[in-house]
């Protein structure tokens, strides 16, 4: 019986080291030769379905007239540092985006980390025909003064 006990002991701390191995190796695939943290597309998915799907939908196509299409976005994909601002401060007033008009206003999203900023618009640009852009924490810090 104490054999028993001891083997199926030694199994699950076998399995608790593997898994805990393979978390740390995942943790680590996210970290580029510059040991700079990699934004994850997967968790801004998780973000952007939280926070921006109901206006955006989850393909990104918007609502025609009222929400602007994020997929293949003209606008999104012109300027970085505008997308950063507007996920932060939100905006108001006319834009144009893949010529046609939007004027509801975007409520600002500034209680969302730096990392989730990143995360999120790092998803949004890797998806949907976008420019594939990668952005950091640190860019969205830059764009909060």
């Amino acid at each position: 019986m104490k054999i028993t006990i001891l083997t199926v002991s030694s199994v699950v701390i076998l399995a608790f080291g593997l898994m805990s191995l393979t978390t740390t190796k995942d943790k680590y695939n996210n970290i580029n030769k510059n040991n700079k943290f990699l934004q994850n597309p997967n968790a801004g998915k998780v973000v952007y379905t939280k926070v921006c799907s109901a206006c955006h939908q989850p393909t990104g196509a918007g609502l025609p007239g009222v929400f602007p299409p994020l997929a293949k976005s003209d606008y999104l994909n012109a300027d970085l540092n505008r997308a950063i601002k507007q996920v932060i401060k939100g905006s108001t007033g006319a834009i144009i985006v893949n010529g046609k008009k939007y004027n509801t206003p975007m409520p600002a999203q500034g209680t969302l980390s730096d990392n989730e900023i990143a995360d999120v618009l790092t998803y949004v640009y890797a998806s949907w025909g976008n420019t594939n852009k990668k952005i950091t924490p640190a860019m969205v810090k830059a764009q909060r003064k």
